[in-house]
C-alpha cells in the first residue's frame, strides 16, 4: 500500500532522528496525531515498529 504525502513526510522525519514531539511542533499537530499516523505506517507497510518501517523503505531505495 502506497504511502500519503503527510505519512511520508513523517517518516522521513523518523528517519532523521526526529522524537514526535519534534515532528509534531514541526507540523503544527499533536504528538498524538504522530503517533496515530506511525501506527497506520507501519500497517501499511507491514512492519512491526518505527525502526522497521524506516529500514523496509531504506532496503526499498524509497528514503536515503
Amino acid at each position: 500500500m502506497k504511502l500519503s504525502l503527510r505519512e511520508t513526510e513523517i517518516i522521513i522525519h523518523i528517519a532523521n532522528g526526529f522524537s514526535d514531539k519534534e515532528i509534531a511542533i514541526k507540523l503544527n499537530i499533536s504528538s498524538r496525531t504522530i503517533q496515530t499516523y506511525v501506527v497506520r505506517i507501519c500497517l501499511k507497510l507491514h512492519a512491526r515498529n518505527r525502526v522497521h518501517a524506516v529500514t523496509k523503505l531504506f532496503l526499498k531505495n524509497l528514503i536515503f
